[in-house]
């Protein structure tokens, strides 16, 4: 009986063992560990389009989500800088050779039109001074003598009239010259600051030499740029309000004047240009502006700027192309103002998938399936 029983716990012992074995990957366990190890990732070519395929375990942590189209609120935001208006800017040059006696005016100074702002020393005025007195004694003298003489003196009169003019003397002034004079007083053409002097006193200049610059505060430009997919909203004549860092608690108001009919590329922004009234002269030129424009209502393509990945100077999201294969797309992006998230000017439409949480992951296996391919 003892015998019998210790045959039997001899067997079974050989049993657990068997079993054991078998459960350590003894030959015994037929299952190999490889069908269950993802796939590498591999580079195909469909409809023209670079794809990567995916094996699914490659993408059991990734988080997808749908390209959103968004509405846009009925106020285009963006910045600007303060201009002068260029159509309210005179350069003052000198007409004639001669020489500085007399600077009046200085760099800021405000002028108004017609008052003096240098004297120059001219020999060239006096010699048209002289011509101009010279041909109205003429004139009075032929007239006397019959008709044909008074229309020769008056021609006489009006091209010595019209040498004085080009050379910068208002009518008025010349009107009231009795006597010949070498000094020259210069007068503001229009009311604004002085932005530029190089007039120096005892400066020799020449005819063409630029003087001043004038530049009038009524009413300046704000130059701001606005992205290529809003400009469908902005046109000229449409209200804006200005608010700069300066003075933060008042509104200036103004409208579009112009739109540029340029884009650039790599912005992908055109430039709009603004006219501001400017009460007070506050607004003053390279300002910083933050400008609202009231536009109607738009869309927008909204992305978690999770999805984005950044290479050298682009971006680009990963596209779900179906049956576990992706597509690597290089997006434009521009200001949003919900924290988080990014509006894509160019390269997704709405509804399409693109990966969100896992992006950086799956961009280190696109990279490492051109290196196989390579």
């Amino acid at each position: 009986m003892r015998s019998i029983i210790l045959i039997l716990l001899i067997l079974l012992s050989g049993l657990l063992l068997i079993g054991t074995f078998a459960c350590d990957g003894s030959p015994g366990n037929t299952a190999s560990d490889d069908q269950f190890q993802s796939q590498p990732p591999q580079m195909i070519r469909q409809s023209g389009l670079e794809l990567m395929r995916l094996d699914p375990m490659d993408l059991r942590t990734a988080r997808w989500v749908t390209v959103e189209s968004v509405e846009l609120p009925g106020v285009l935001e963006t910045t600007g800088q303060i201009a002068f208006d260029d159509r309210k800017v005179a350069t003052i040059i000198s007409r004639v050779a001669g020489r500085i006696e007399e600077v009046r005016v200085s760099q800021w100074d405000y002028v108004r039109r017609g008052q003096p702002i240098a004297t120059l020393f001219s020999p060239d005025i006096m010699t048209a001074e002289a011509e101009y007195l010279q041909s109205k004694t003429t004139a009075g003298t032929l007239a006397n003598l019959n008709a044909d003489g008074d229309e020769f003196g008056h021609s006489m009169v009006d091209a010595a009239t019209r040498k004085l003019e080009l050379l910068g003397i208002e009518p008025a002034e010349i009107a009231a010259i009795k006597t010949a004079a070498p000094s020259f007083v210069m007068r503001a053409p229009i009311s604004g600051n002085i932005v530029q002097n190089q007039a120096l006193r005892g400066n020799a200049v020449n005819p063409g030499d630029i003087l001043y610059s004038l530049g009038t505060l009524e009413v300046v430009w704000v130059t701001a740029d606005i992205y290529e997919d809003d400009m469908a909203r902005v046109q000229a004549g449409q209200q804006l309000e200005v608010v700069t860092t300066a003075y933060p608690d008042e509104v200036f108001h103004g409208t579009i004047a112009r739109v540029s009919p340029n884009v650039d590329p790599n912005t992908h922004t055109a430039q709009i240009r603004c006219e501001i009234g400017n009460p007070g002269f506050k607004l003053k030129p390279r300002m910083l502006a933050r400008v609202k424009i009231i536009v109607r209502p738009g869309q927008a393509l909204v992305v978690p700027l999770a999805a984005l990945v950044f290479e050298t100077d682009s971006y680009f999201v990963y596209v779900d192309a179906g049956n576990h294969l992706l597509q690597r797309r290089k997006v434009t992006i521009g200001a949003w103002n919900q924290e988080g998230y990014a509006r894509i000017t160019s390269g997704l439409t709405a509804g399409e998938r693109i990966v969100a949480r896992g992006s950086l992951q799956v961009n280190a296996l696109w990279h490492q399936a051109h290196g196989e391919n390579s």
